[in-house]
């Protein structure tokens, strides 16, 4: 598969806790075909990587795959309730933003950053729970 596709797969394969940034995949692919781990061919305009016979032994006598410790112990559920309530959030405000008035907008601004203020308060356990 091609760099993108690898970046798609750790996301999906570690749940979401882990995406690697292009930054970080391509020059490590770059390293491992280098090193004589993987081999690259170009097929439709894009450069695909499959592993080596030395690859696929070190990968067996390597550690974990890097997606499955960073997905260990994730509470699945909290993490789906943290991103909807995440993007809901985000829609709200861009709702605002692209259709409400400048005064408007002046207050979307400051909700924002009075939860952020709450969400750090209630780290610090100082008064930063939500009131009912």
């Amino acid at each position: 598969m091609h760099g993108y596709e690898m970046i798609q797969e750790i996301a999906e394969r570690s749940g979401g806790a882990w995406k690697p940034s292009p930054g970080s995949v391509y020059p490590t692919l770059q390293l491992l075909e280098d090193e004589g781990l993987i081999a690259s061919e170009t097929g439709e305009g894009k450069k695909l990587f499959a592993l080596t016979d030395a690859g696929r032994t070190a990968a067996e006598e390597g550690p974990d795959a890097p997606w499955e410790e960073a997905s260990r112990g994730v509470d699945w559920e909290a993490l789906n309730d943290i991103r909807q309530a995440g993007f809901g959030l985000m829609e709200a405000f861009g709702q605002v933003w692209k259709t409400g008035t400048k005064e408007q907008r002046d207050k979307a601004v400051a909700v924002i950053n009075e939860a952020r203020k709450k969400l750090y308060l209630i780290l610090a356990d100082e008064n930063g729970t939500p009131e009912d």
